[in-house]
C-alpha cells in the first residue's frame, strides 16, 4: 500500500469505503447528541425507520468537551423529562450564587438584586459537561443510534448539484512527510440523506461551509473567548458544594474584557477559569498567564490552598450571540450548537441552546424525512431557532458584549446591566435596537509598537503552572509521525508580519505551548510548530492577525482526553 501511494493525488484516486446512511451527524457535543436521540425518539413515535450515525474526533464521547459548567436543564427537561430518573451525572444545584468586581488586592461583591433575574443561576446544575454529554452517548447508542468515537470528519461531500451529501473521515497512517506509512487507511465516506454540523466552536467543516453557501452575508463577525480551565480537589473545609462566583476586573484592565468563574461541586471538586475575550488589542497579552494571575487573588488563593490540580484545558467560546448567527441551513444539512453560535455571553452558558438546536433540527429532519426529502434545506430548522427559545434567549442579551466592547468592562457592565433590565420588562426588545460588533477579533490587535511587554510573574509550581506542565494534565496525545493539522498558508507573512508587526502573539495567545518563535542558528527566528500540544483551543485560527494559520482536523482519536471536564 506504501508503495503505491506515496503523492496526495495518488490516495485521493485510491477508492473510499462508503456507508449510507438518513443522517449523518459530525461532532458529539451536546447539540449533536440531541439532534441524534430526538431523530429517534420521533422515528419510534412515528413508527419511523431512520438510520442516524454521529462521527466524534475524540477517543471517546466527552474527551474533547470543555465548559464551566453552570447548565440549565431546561434544554434536558425538553429532550428527556426523566433524565434525573435515568441517572444522569448532575447532582448539584446552585444553592449560592455570587458577583464579584476584583482588584488587585481584594474584592467588591455586588448585591444580587442589582442583577437581572435572567442571570439568576438557582435551580441550574454545577457539573461536568464531559460526563453529561458521555452519559448522553450512552441514551443515543440504546436508542441505536451508530456512534463511531476517534474518526475525524475531514472533508464534505457534494453531489453534482453542490448540495452537499455527507463527510467522508481522514486518512489514517500519514507520516510527517506526506508519505503513507506501514499503517495507512483510507478515509471512509459516510452518505446521508442529510449532514447535521455539530463540530463546536469554529470547526474546521463548518468554517468551509459558512464560506461556500456564504452563510454569514446577513450576519455580524462571530466574536470569540478564550476559556481555560483548571479542576481542583480542594480541601473538605474549603469546599462549599453548591457555590457559584463570578469575578471581573483583575487582572485585566478595563479595556480588556473577560471574565472569571469559580464552581463547588461533587467531592470536594472546584471548577476554576477564566475567560479572555479575543478581541483585545495588547499583542503582548496572555490569556493563560492572566488566568494564572487571577488564582493569587484573595477571593480565590483560599479556597485553592492545600488542594491539588487535577485537570487543565482550554476552549475557545462564541460570543457574538443573536446578530452573529449566521444562515443555518444549506442544501443537504444545517449547523447545529457552537457550530452556529448560540451562547449566552452575560449567562456563560450554551448547552441548553445546543441542545435546543439538536432538538428542532430533529424535528425538521423528521418531517423532511417523513416526506421523503432529501438534500434540500431544512427552512423549518431554522425557522424555529429564529422565533423559539433560542431566540428568546439570545435577542433579550444581544447588546450586552458590544456594550462591553465599545465601553470597557466597568461602564460596559452597567449598561449591559440597563439594557437587560430592560429587556426583562419589555421582552425581547430591551433598549430597541440591536448593536453591531462591527469587527472579527483578529482585526482588533493593534501593532506591538503600541505597547510595552508584559512581565508575568514565574509561576510558583504550587498555585501557579507553566503551560507546559498545565498541558501534561489535559492527557492531550496526538500521533507523532503525522502532518502537523495547523497550517501556517505563508511562512514569509507570518515572519515579517506576525514576528515582525505583532511581536510574535501566536506565542503568548496559545495557552498550550504550540506556538514558538526560536532561533534558527542564523540568527534569524523561525516559527516552530509544537502540534503535539494542541488542545484543539481553535485560537490560533481565530487570533492571528493575518488570518494566515488555519486548523484542520489531526487522525481521529488526537487531542487532549479531558477527565471529568
Amino acid at each position: 500500500m506504501a508503495d503505491t501511494a506515496h503523492t496526495p493525488e495518488a490516495r485521493e484516486a485510491m477508492p473510499r469505503e462508503a456507508m449510507e446512511f438518513d443522517v449523518v451527524i459530525v461532532g458529539a457535543g451536546p447539540a449533536g447528541l440531541a439532534t441524534a436521540i430526538r431523530l429517534k425518539q420521533n422515528a419510534a413515535a412515528r413508527g419511523q425507520e431512520i438510520s442516524v450515525v454521529l462521527l466524534e474526533k475524540g477517543s471517546e464521547v466527552g474527551a474533547h468537551i470543555l465548559s464551566g459548567a453552570v447548565i440549565d436543564p431546561i434544554g434536558l427537561d425538553m429532550l428527556m423529562p426523566d433524565w434525573k430518573a435515568k441517572g444522569a451525572p448532575l447532582q448539584t444545584q446552585v444553592t449560592d450564587d455570587r458577583f464579584y468586581y476584583l482588584g488587585p488586592a481584594g474584592r467588591l461583591r455586588l448585591p444580587n438584586v442589582l442583577f437581572p433575574p435572567l442571570l439568576n443561576n438557582h435551580g441550574n446544575y454545577i457539573g461536568s459537561l464531559g460526563a453529561l454529554c458521555k452519559w448522553l452517548g450512552e441514551q443515543a447508542a440504546e436508542l441505536g443510534v451508530e456512534i463511531y468515537p476517534g474518526f475525524a470528519a475531514a472533508e464534505v461531500l457534494y453531489d453534482e448539484h453542490g448540495a452537499v451529501v455527507g463527510v467522508a473521515t481522514g486518512d489514517m497512517g500519514i507520516g510527517k512527510d506526506g508519505k503513507p506509512n506501514d499503517s495507512f487507511t483510507r478515509g471512509m465516506e459516510l452518505r446521508g440523506k442529510y449532514t447535521i454540523i455539530g463540530e463546536g466552536v469554529r470547526g474546521s467543516l463548518a468554517k468551509q461551509l459558512i464560506k461556500k453557501f456564504n452563510l454569514d452575508a446577513a450576519s455580524e463577525p462571530q466574536k470569540f473567548g478564550l476559556g481555560l480551565k483548571e479542576l481542583w480537589e480542594v480541601k473538605p473545609e474549603n469546599h462549599k458544594p453548591g457555590m457559584v462566583q463570578h469575578a471581573l476586573g483583575w487582572p485585566l484592565d478595563n479595556r480588556t474584557g473577560g471574565g472569571a468563574f469559580i464552581y463547588h461541586y461533587g467531592d470536594n471538586l472546584v471548577s476554576v477559569g477564566y475567560v479572555v475575550h479575543l478581541n483585545y488589542e495588547n499583542p503582548y497579552l496572555s490569556p493563560y498567564e492572566e488566568f494564572q494571575r487571577f488564582k493569587t487573588n484573595p477571593l480565590i488563593r483560599p479556597t485553592l490552598e492545600g488542594g491539588k490540580r487535577i485537570a487543565y484545558g482550554a476552549r475557545a467560546i462564541t460570543e457574538g450571540g443573536w446578530q452573529s448567527i449566521p444562515k443555518l441551513v444549506f442544501p443537504g444539512g444545517a449547523l447545529v450548537g457552537c457550530s452556529a453560535g448560540f451562547v449566552n455571553v452575560p449567562r456563560i452558558k450554551g448547552s441548553h441552546n445546543a441542545i435546543f438546536s439538536g432538538i428542532h433540527a430533529a424535528d425538521a429532519l423528521s418531517d423532511a424525512l417523513g416526506a421523503a426529502r432529501a438534500h434540500d434545506r431544512l427552512d423549518a430548522y431554522e425557522t424555529a431557532v429564529r422565533t423559539g427559545p433560542i431566540a428568546k434567549d439570545l435577542r433579550r442579551v444581544r447588546n450586552a458584549k458590544p456594550l462591553l466592547s465599545r465601553f470597557g468592562t466597568a461602564l460596559g457592565t452597567v449598561l449591559s446591566g440597563a439594557d437587560m433590565w430592560l429587556n426583562t420588562i419589555i421582552p425581547g426588545i430591551g433598549l430597541g435596537f440591536t448593536l453591531r460588533h462591527r469587527k472579527a477579533d483578529y482585526a482588533a490587535t493593534k501593532p506591538a509598537a503600541q505597547f510595552k511587554p508584559i512581565a508575568y510573574p514565574k509561576p510558583d509550581g504550587v498555585l501557579t503552572f507553566d503551560r507546559l506542565t498545565n498541558v501534561a494534565f489535559s492527557a492531550t496525545n496526538h500521533e507523532e509521525d503525522q502532518p502537523a493539522h495547523l497550517k501556517v498558508l505563508d511562512m514569509g507573512l507570518e515572519v515579517r508580519s506576525e514576528l515582525g508587526v505583532f511581536a510574535g502573539p501566536s506565542n503568548r495567545y496559545c495557552p498550550a505551548g504550540v506556538y514558538e518563535w526560536v532561533d534558527d542558528g542564523a540568527g534569524k527566528q523561525r516559527l516552530q510548530i509544537n502540534a503535539q500540544n494542541c488542545v484543539h483551543c481553535k485560537t490560533c485560527d481565530i487570533k492571528d492577525p493575518n488570518q494566515n494559520i488555519q486548523w484542520t482536523v489531526p487522525e481521529g482519536g488526537g487531542g487532549p482526553n479531558y477527565p471529568g471536564m
